[in-house]
């Protein structure tokens, strides 16, 4: 079984920043591949960020340069640093693990998170 709890979600100021983290807890399955995907009403999930389990990065082109995905493996916690936040960037913010080595795609993980909401608004 493997569950994933997101926390730091919240409401900033455009330009402000915020700190995401994934706790990640998984019994008898090792989980490789983390990452950061968001979603609003009537659009499909967006890859925010992904990092493969040897510490490679992806990340989506509207958040390169502002955004910094990093993990804890004694921590078992993924987080995603924002800075310079736009409106554009309010979402639900779901963590995502996969048994793959790297994923960059809503469909190349296997287990979510509820999400956390992220507004960024003056």
């Amino acid at each position: 079984q493997v569950t994933l709890m997101e926390s730091g979600g919240g409401l900033v100021r455009p330009g402000g920043s915020l700190t995401l983290s994934c706790v990640a807890s998984a019994s008898e399955i090792e989980l490789n591949a983390m990452g950061w995907l968001r979603q609003n009403p009537g659009d499909q999930r967006e890859l925010v960020a992904a990092i493969s389990k040897g510490g490679v990065t992806h990340y989506g082109d509207p958040v390169k340069g502002r955004f910094t995905i990093s993990r804890d493996f004694i921590k078992n916690t993924v987080y995603l640093h924002m800075d310079n936040l736009k409106p554009e960037d309010t979402a639900v913010y779901y963590c995502a693990a996969s048994q793959r080595y790297f994923a960059t795609t809503m469909t190349g993980y296997e287990y979510w998170g509820q999400g956390t909401q992220v507004t960024a608004s003056s």
